[in-house]
């Protein structure tokens, strides 16, 4: 059965990232490389200062800090676990596939980190700024459902890597909404 099912991963994978075309590419390598997303976090962190008061932002940015290292090092551990390798390693589709990134990035993909990480901070935002902008958590996941996409387009994650990583970090972006909750409840009472 999990034969069959890596099978239906590839064939959605190659089916997904071949309807790619050259005049999207430029696109899909600026929105899938983080350091252009330094304005919306940048963005994210005032809304969060405009709306909470001094001690709670503080331990806010605390456990935002504390969510990225855990998905990141979860995102490793399952990584170097599984040793599921990325498309542009793997021999059985690499030579039917789009690279549009000049390198394919280290040997093993599931699940992805992109995902993983944009998925936890898009759930956390949301639930944390819900009561003054409703919309926002809609627009955040709709961010990171885009943002695993581009994974699958330029071809270095399956879609199940994604697809796992987005689950694993909507789970911890609402945990982490749970921690800074109780702590903000606690340290600032």
């Amino acid at each position: 059965m999990i034969d069959q099912l890596i099978e239906y991963d590839k064939e959605l994978f190659l089916f997904l990232n071949n309807l790619g075309v050259e005049s999207w590419d430029g696109f899909w390598m600026f929105y899938t490389t983080k350091f252009y997303w330094i304005p919306l976090y940048a963005i994210l962190l005032y809304l969060m200062f405009k709306n909470h008061d001094r001690k709670t932002l503080l331990i806010t940015i605390l456990v935002v800090a504390l969510m990225v290292s855990f998905t990141d090092q979860v995102t490793n551990l399952f990584k170097y676990g599984f040793e599921r390798f990325r498309p542009c390693h793997d021999e059985t589709v690499n030579s039917l596939m789009r690279l549009v990134k000049p390198s394919c990035g280290g040997r093993y993909g599931f699940f992805s980190g992109h995902a993983s990480n944009s998925m936890a901070v898009a759930v956390f935002t949301g639930l944390m700024l819900k009561h003054k902008y409703k919309y926002l958590i809609f627009l955040m996941l709709f961010w990171a459902a885009a943002m695993a996409y581009s994974r699958v387009y330029i071809g270095v994650h399956f879609p199940l890597d994604i697809f796992c990583g987005m689950i694993f970090g909507a789970l911890s972006g609402f945990g982490f909404y749970k921690l800074n909750k109780y702590l903000a409840k606690r340290f600032t009472s």
